[in-house]
């Protein structure tokens, strides 16, 4: 259930860390508040997450999801460059992650 928390709480970093960009610095209304409360919720169950599991694992796994996640998403979405050493990079941060849940375990 901790790591179910855990990839919510990943999840949502990455629709906050998109909405940063549509909030236009916080100068936009609904967009700054879907940014806000997305924030909340990430942080609410990353709180959650981290009563099972260790500090460290969780708040790389957190990171690591929401950094790998919004990368994806301006690839895919928002007409960022797509490369070959960005997406080995990438892969590298997930073969990280798998490394520490299976470390975890």
């Amino acid at each position: 259930m901790h790591w179910l928390l855990l990839i919510l709480a990943g999840l949502f970093e990455i629709g906050w860390a998109v909405g940063l960009r549509y909030s236009d610095g916080f100068s936009r209304l609904v967009p700054s508040l879907l940014t806000l409360a997305a924030m909340a919720v990430s942080f609410g169950l990353l709180a959650l997450a981290l009563r099972g599991l260790p500090l460290g694992t969780a708040y790389a796994m957190w990171t690591g999801i929401g950094a790998v996640g919004t990368a994806i998403v301006g690839m895919l979405f928002l007409g960022e460059t797509v490369s070959a050493l960005r997406l080995l990079s990438i892969a590298l941060i997930v073969v990280g992650l798998a490394g520490l849940k299976l470390a975890t375990e």
